[in-house]
């Protein structure tokens, strides 16, 4: 398992943590800043999902004006991640 930090672009949470299995499988994820209850919410619906599901599902999400929300910055985290583990 591979552990991941992403550091967000635009949105009230600074940085998200988390980790990737082999088969791309989603653990662990904290949000540290941003509206806490809700990212608690967001982090326990993607527990145990793949990667490429989250994009799938979060990829574009807004919050208020802005062009991106903690949710989708989650989606890039994942994406960048799966980036990371493929082989060279």
């Amino acid at each position: 398992m591979e552990h991941f930090s992403y550091m967000t672009k635009g949105t009230c949470s600074r940085q998200i943590l988390f980790d990737m299995d082999t088969d791309n499988t989603i653990h662990n994820v904290q949000f540290i800043g941003g509206c806490d209850g809700n990212l608690k919410a967001i982090s326990k619906l993607v527990e145990g999902m793949k990667a490429d599901e989250i994009n799938r599902i979060l990829s574009g999400n807004t919050c208020g004006g802005k062009n991106t929300s903690c949710a989708d910055q989650l989606s890039i985290a994942c994406m960048e991640a799966l980036k990371e583990m493929q082989p060279s």
